[in-house]
């Protein structure tokens, strides 16, 4: 096998204080990389300028100017991480590669770890997913909430590795498959985990960021954990119904003996406190699985709107 054309996307969203630092350090990779013939010496960074609304264009302008294996597209408006990476997959694809890594911004994940990835692309693997070694920059919430949708992910029936990450390089041939997928709200470590393309795993360290903060909250993670389960499995779905058949045999068995009582020991039902608690228990039931169905419904509604992923603005090759 040849060696490759690298090709590094890097979602960006309102990341002046860090992304041209993070450049240079890609750079110096890069160049490692190409000092020990590992990768061609036509390798490039692909910024991903995700609507931000601080100085992160300019900067991206002025780095393609001075080098130009600096490139760059900027979206109208904010879509989302997701969509800046797919931008970039399909970007990179279009301007030609052999192999892609993903990357944040901040470059908490080790960059060092790139060249675990071509070591095993050169083995033969088209995927190559990054594993945190820990997650000991992540708060408690985060730790366990990371932990209890990994766990739900893998009950699901989506087998994601605990740990995974958008930290991960895709070959040539994985992009071609990327582009059979028109979903619009495609979640990207389902897709490169269920395709079935041979794939290998790297660990890496999590440093500190470099500058500013996380844009990651938890509503937006919230939001990322909704999508995977919803693109990636029908389970929840059947538990609702398996749910409402044992509300209702409950219910029928509970009306059976309310006429026993009458009919035979002739004494009226007691237990207000009772009934007004499992109504509210069946009530609260009833409302979470109509906001669960709904989350189906919405992810129909917005497939069969057919809107494009994102709006792109200004691309520089």
């Amino acid at each position: 096998m040849d060696i490759p054309q690298l090709a590094i996307i890097i979602p960006c969203y309102n990341e002046e204080l860090c992304i041209a630092k993070t450049v240079e350090q890609l750079f110096v990779v890069i160049d490692n990389l190409i000092s020990k013939n590992k990768i061609k010496d036509s390798s490039y960074i692909y910024l991903i300028d995700d609507g931000s609304k601080d100085k992160t264009w300019n900067i991206i302008e002025k780095l393609h100017n001075s080098d130009q294996r600096v490139k760059g597209l900027k979206f109208i408006t904010n879509f989302g991480n997701q969509k800046a990476i797919i931008a970039g997959l399909e970007g990179v694809r279009n301007i030609g590669c052999d192999c892609v890594v993903s990357i944040d911004a901040d470059l908490q994940q080790d960059e060092w770890a790139i060249e675990k990835f071509i070591d095993e692309y050169m083995k033969g693997a088209d995927i190559v997913s990054g594993i945190r070694n820990n997650r000991k920059t992540d708060s408690f919430f985060k730790k366990t909430t990371a932990l209890m949708f990994y766990k739900t992910m893998n009950i699901l029936g989506a087998k994601i590795p605990p740990n995974h990450s958008d930290y991960r390089l895709v070959s040539k041939r994985a992009l071609d498959i990327l582009e059979l997928y028109p979903e619009k709200s495609l979640f990207l470590r389902g897709f490169f985990n269920e395709v079935g393309l041979k794939t290998a795993y790297v660990n890496f360290d999590v440093k500190p960021r470099m500058a500013g903060e996380s844009k990651f909250n938890f509503m937006s993670l919230m939001a990322l954990a909704l999508n995977g389960i919803t693109s990636y499995s029908v389970v929840p779905l059947r538990l609702v119904a398996v749910l409402g058949f044992i509300m209702a045999l409950f219910g029928f068995v509970a009306g059976v003996e309310t006429i026993i009582e009458k009919l035979i020991w002739n004494t009226s039902p007691n237990g207000w406190a009772t009934s007004i608690i499992l109504s509210c228990v069946f009530g609260g039931t009833q409302l979470f699985c109509l906001g669960l169905i709904g989350e189906y419904v919405g992810q129909v509604f917005r497939e069969v709107k057919a809107r494009p992923r994102y709006l792109k603005d200004i691309e520089l090759k």
